[in-house]
């Protein structure tokens, strides 16, 4: 296992939370990548995406199938840096909860629609699944909101 998964199954363990890490050969960067990779339907991959509010890092988590209205949230787009400065993993890898700091997250609802998702595990090809109401659970600081444009 990679070290970078390694720390954070060891994050979430020590919240009592236990994953499976699954290390993967192909590249999960993209939704679409991830969903392959595992064999599951694109809308059970969770996008661990980093934006800001003013100047704080809001994390939303979004199913694979759908797309961010950052304008209604009143959210804007991290870069690179911020996102890795907000969670401490780098864009591709990040996971939905064990950051380097606790992040507000907006969860989407339509996560729902499954019983299971897959969530980065802190690199490219690792990746966990979980209970989607145990991720719910799980995030400290958040709620479950609708985050697509156009239910899409």
């Amino acid at each position: 296992m990679h070290p970078t998964a390694a720390r954070l199954k060891d994050r979430l363990a020590e919240r009592g939370l236990e994953i499976d890490v699954h290390t993967l050969s192909d590249s999960t960067r993209t939704a679409d990548e991830a969903a392959a990779a595992v064999g599951v339907e694109v809308g059970q991959i969770v996008k661990s995406l980093v934006f800001r509010r003013d100047d704080t890092p809001v994390m939303v988590l979004c199913a694979g199938d759908r797309r961010v209205d950052a304008k209604r949230l009143g959210l804007r787009s991290a870069n690179a840096e911020q996102a890795r400065a907000a969670t401490g993993f780098a864009i591709g890898g990040i996971p939905p909860l064990g950051h380097t700091t606790e992040l507000e997250t907006l969860v989407d609802a339509s996560l729902r629609r499954f019983e299971i998702v897959w969530c980065a595990a802190g690199t490219p090809h690792d990746v966990f699944p979980i209970a989607v109401e145990t991720l719910i659970s799980a995030v400290g600081n958040g709620s479950v909101v609708d985050v697509a444009a156009d239910g899409r």
